[in-house]
Formats: structure tokens, C-alpha cells, sequence
């Protein structure tokens, strides 16, 4: 009979380990959702850093990459920067922004240093913004940030002979949950009188 009687039901320690391994089940589940619902969002934040990046760095290299400030009388005549009143560097020209209306960017060099976004070091604008100065309050999160540097040839652009002839244009995109996107692209001198 005492057979019996143990075969009906479960002891006080079978019931205990049943609840620690349906437990230990259940935590092991709960993390796995976390982590996938983390991933999840990764890509869409990915994509739309890489939009952010590629559509800025087409708008900087559409713009002019001249001797002088396309704002310079002789920016059609000069044969080098020697022959400008105003030298176009990789810094933005003193009155020009981005935004505003007759004193826009003109050139690939105004962009150099230029940020948008949230973070330090502090940026002229705290939000993403269109090329015409619209806010993107959706973008919030995201931080922008402008390289341009000179380069030589050799290596990195076998054709280009003078430093002066080409700039490497870096845009990069970063978010807070850690996303960080780089863009490189290359504008080289080919119509240094063309504006």
C-alpha cells in the first residue's frame, strides 16, 4: 500500500525543483525578448543615420570647390588662389550659414566643422535641420558632424598631384543607443572658376 500511496502524488522537493527550472525557463525567455526587441530597433536607427549622412554629403558635394569664395569678383579670372581677395579655406566664410537665404554655403569648404544635433562639443543647432533650415524634430536624437581635410595624392587619389586639388569630405552620424554611421566622399578641383 505504501507503494501506492507514493505514486499519487509529488513530494514538497519535486514541486520546489519544478518551480526553479520553469523559472529559470521563463528569465531565459524574458532576456531573449529584451535582446530581440533591442535588435529590432537597430536597424531602422541604422538606416536612418545613413540617410541623415548620404543626403548631407551629396548637398556638400554638389556645391563649388573654386580658387576663391564663388562671392569673389575674380572667381571667373583667377588661375590660383594667388589672384583671390578671398581664399576659399575648409572653414566656413565669415556671414555665411547654412540656412540663410543670400548668405548661404556656397562652397565645399564652408562645411568644414559644421555640426548639428545634441552633445558636446555644443553645435549652432541643437536639432537636425533641412538645407533649408526646416526642423526635424523626428531626429532628435541624432548628431551630425562635418570633416573636410585637404589631401594629396599618392595612396589615396593617384591622379591628384596638388594638395590643394582635392578634399576628403567625412560626415558622420551618430545615436545615442550607439549607432554611428561615416560617410567618406572625395570633391576635387576640376572648374576652379566655375561657381
Amino acid at each position: 500500500m505504501s507503494n501506492r500511496n507514493r505514486a499519487r502524488g509529488m513530494s514538497l522537493i519535486e514541486v520546489v525543483i519544478f518551480i526553479i527550472v520553469l523559472g529559470i525557463g521563463i528569465a531565459g525567455t524574458v532576456a531573449l525578448f529584451n535582446q530581440l526587441t533591442r535588435s529590432s530597433v537597430d536597424p531602422m536607427v541604422r538606416k536612418q543615420a545613413l540617410a541623415i549622412a548620404s543626403s548631407l554629403l551629396e548637398e556638400i558635394e554638389l556645391k563649388s570647390f573654386t580658387y576663391c569664395d564663388p562671392d569673389d569678383p575674380a572667381v571667373y579670372t583667377a588661375a590660383s588662389t594667388a589672384g583671390c581677395a578671398t581664399v576659399q579655406g575648409i572653414v566656413p566664410t565669415a556671414g555665411e550659414t547654412r540656412y540663410s537665404g543670400t548668405t548661404r554655403y556656397d562652397n565645399v569648404g564652408d562645411y568644414g566643422g559644421f555640426c548639428m544635433g545634441p552633445g558636446a562639443p555644443a553645435c549652432t543647432d541643437v536639432v537636425i535641420r533641412t538645407a533649408d533650415g526646416t526642423n526635424l524634430a523626428a531626429l532628435a536624437n541624432y548628431r551630425v558632424a562635418v570633416t573636410i581635410a585637404a589631401i594629396s595624392g599618392g595612396a589615396e587619389l593617384p591622379a591628384v598631384a596638388d594638395v590643394n586639388d582635392a578634399l576628403r569630405i567625412t560626415v558622420t552620424v551618430t545615436h545615442p543607443t550607439g549607432v554611428t554611421v561615416s560617410l567618406q566622399g572625395y570633391r576635387l578641383r576640376y572648374a576652379p572658376n566655375s561657381p
